[in-house]
């Protein structure tokens, strides 16, 4: 086929360079075959004076673009894993999840050293609720300052603030180069990561052949099998990207290793467990450790 493939993407630098390097990819594969970028504005790039969960619903980042495919105007999706919700849209699939970045947190300080040698009350920002509730678990004495905006934004904003330190996502500063800015990278032991963070999602109609045959080309089986068992966690709590869940599956040999927790938003209670099972089964692993944890109360916290 000589039409152009067309790429679906948010224009953040992030999220270019996301597509940019599954385009780099595609056009590796199908070097005959034209692929271009189709950028568009979610929700969540829209409305950036509000923190996320006061905008409401899953979908903020991912919505606009699944809507573009649906309706034509992109043959392939290029998502952050973790902003994808776990319910999929009729008429689209989960094509491909590419070989997945660190899924660790990354503290970042002008001031401090690491995240243990922050002082008493001393100010850190994030815009997650999953960040939120782990940080309020380990240290309730620090302040927590709400932030939105892309990477750079976060980065100024730390400098004109004053503020004492910033978590973000190690993999996005990674890609954009930024690794030297990292002051530490966070124990998952204590910060688990969000659902699919590292990872991204490759979407596309379920009947585009084409696009179909080319993405499942990009897949690496061992990460599209750990994050299948963190989507299943999660959705299996009924929980989405906006509440205090995090996630991590390992695979190592023919099994999936898969940690999981679930706080209160104010992180005074914590509810955790692991699991591991075939990795040929990564759902039902992550469907099981759910489980465990509503049998030790994970609704009636989330609730409270």
């Amino acid at each position: 086929m000589n039409k152009p493939l067309r790429i679906g993407t948010r224009g953040s630098a992030l999220a270019l360079w996301q597509a940019n390097h599954i385009a780099d990819r595609l056009r590796a594969i199908a070097p005959n075959r034209a692929v271009e970028l189709v950028i568009i504005q979610t929700q969540g790039d829209r409305v950036q004076e509000r923190p996320l969960a006061q905008i409401g619903g899953d979908g903020l980042f991912t919505k606009a673009i699944q809507e573009a495919l649906l309706d034509g105007r992109a043959d392939v999706a290029v998502h952050s894993l973790k902003d994808l919700p776990t319910a999929l849209v009729v008429g689209l699939t989960l094509a491909a999840v590419p070989e997945r970045a660190s899924t660790r947190d990354a503290f970042i300080s002008r001031r401090h050293r690491s995240f243990d040698a922050l002082p008493q009350g001393a100010r850190i920002a994030t815009g997650s609720l999953r960040r939120k509730a782990q940080i309020r678990h380990r240290r309730p004495d620090l302040e927590l300052v709400e932030i939105r905006g892309n990477i750079d934004t976060r980065l100024r904003k730390l400098d004109e603030q004053g503020l004492d330190g910033l978590i973000l996502a190690h993999a996005g500063l990674d890609r954009l180069g930024l690794s030297h800015v990292i002051s530490e990278l966070l124990d998952p032991e204590w910060m688990l990561p969000a659902v699919g963070q590292g990872a991204l999602g490759l979407e596309c109609r379920g009947d585009d052949a084409d696009a179909l045959s080319l993405l499942r080309k990009l897949d690496d089986s061992a990460t599209h099998a750990a994050v299948l068992a963190e989507r299943a966690f999660l959705l299996a709590l009924g929980g989405g990207c906006l509440v205090p869940f995090g996630a991590q599956g390992v695979i190592s040999g023919n099994e999936v290793a898969l940690r999981g927790a679930v706080l209160s938003p104010d992180g005074k209670q914590r509810l955790a467990g692991e699991l591991t099972g075939p990795a040929k089964r990564a759902e039902d692993v992550g469907q099981q450790l759910a489980q465990q944890l509503v049998a030790a109360g994970a609704h009636e916290l989330l609730r409270r």
